[in-house]
């Protein structure tokens, strides 16, 4: 199923017309300088601003989540402002979010980059009257409302697992190329990884975990040096969508195609060549730009006060979405395998 059937439906708008009745724009990449809140939103008093700060602006995972939040807001009737760091930089990220406390949006949604150092601002948020919320990785014991989650830790991790112990056959080792090293999702799924190897696939182990930050071409030099000290190792993952083609890239440079299997949380289109070589065999991710609507859907439902005791407004758009009430945590849904055969059907 390509990405655009979720984004095409109006039902949502019928659903919550009472409290977001205007179409906002986007602001395709930067935030503009005006302020938010009540009168700061393109469509008028009733028209609610959602700011959504990524970890990284410019990359196809984060632009494709911008792509669906737009597409939510066209139909919501919100405002969509679209910010990030151009490098995975935490104080960066928190200067961005600062600006848009300063504006007074009406609900502020972070990836943050560093859950410890992004808190204190997101209570800043929520002391000004700001909705606030985390997307794709969370910030937890902050004063955060809602995590919108891709998908369970468990499914992630156990996923990355199975595709890749596939291709090694059940047994062997393995290393794990990951990113930000402060990144809550990230650490998650690596733990996921390490427990469920060991209880799953006696025969295989996690030899190493090094961090390229969201730096591609570092990914690939890490894991060459990997490859390069350990002899043994059959197996590289790939841990977030910069990693994922830059672990197949060493793999394809090395000549070893077929000796070593590779996986990881790369985009569709990014991974599309390694996965036609068979330099990867396998993606697991989750629709991006759905998880980008899902976001922009919960900044509404926080700055209008309707919350998620009924979400049904949202499940056209994102048939899979629940809602954990114990965990504050809106889902998209079940993770995705990716490969050659259905890597086309996403834009992204």
């Amino acid at each position: 199923m390509t990405t655009t059937r979720y984004l095409t439906r109006a039902a949502v708008l019928a659903a919550i017309a009472l409290t977001a009745s205007a179409c906002g724009q986007g602001s395709g990449g930067s935030a503009p300088a005006g302020g938010g809140g009540e009168s700061g939103g393109s469509g008028g008093s009733d028209s609610y601003t959602v700011a959504f700060v990524p970890k990284l602006q410019g990359v196809p995972y984060f632009e494709a989540m911008n792509t669906g939040g737009e597409a939510a807001c066209e139909e919501l009737g919100c405002e969509w402002l679209y910010q990030g760091p151009v490098e995975a930089d935490a104080a960066a990220q928190s200067d961005i979010v600062r600006s848009f406390i300063q504006q007074g949006v009406d609900a502020l949604v972070v990836a943050p980059n560093d859950p410890d150092s992004i808190a204190p601002l997101l209570q800043q948020a929520a002391d000004a009257g700001i909705a606030v919320a985390t997307s794709d990785t969370d910030a937890p014991g902050s004063a955060r409302e809602v995590f919108v989650s891709q998908a369970s830790t468990q499914g992630i991790g156990e996923g990355l697992t199975d595709a890749l112990l596939e291709g090694m056959g059940g047994s062997g080792q393995y290393a794990i190329v990951s990113c930000g090293e402060t990144a809550q999702n990230l650490n998650a799924w690596i733990e996921v990884q390490r427990e469920y190897t060991a209880s799953e696939y006696p025969d295989a182990e996690i030899v190493d975990v090094v961090y390229a930050g969201e730096d591609q071409a570092r990914a690939t030099q890490l894991a060459t040096d990997l490859l390069n000290a350990n002899p043994e190792l059959t197996g590289l993952v790939g841990e977030c969508t910069s990693s994922a083609p830059g672990v197949a890239q060493a793999v394809r440079d090395a000549g070893r195609i077929g000796e070593v299997s590779t996986v990881g949380l790369g985009t569709p289109q990014s991974m599309l060549p390694y996965l036609e070589d068979g330099s990867s065999s396998a993606a697991i991710l989750w629709d991006v730009e759905a998880l980008g609507y899902l976001t922009a859907y919960a900044g509404v439902q926080l700055a209008s006060g309707e919350g998620f005791g009924d979400i049904s407004a949202v499940t056209d758009q994102v048939p899979d979405a629940t809602y954990d009430k114990a965990e504050q945590t809106l889902l998209l849904g079940p993770p995705l395998r990716i490969t050659a055969d259905n890597a086309g059907d996403y834009d992204y």
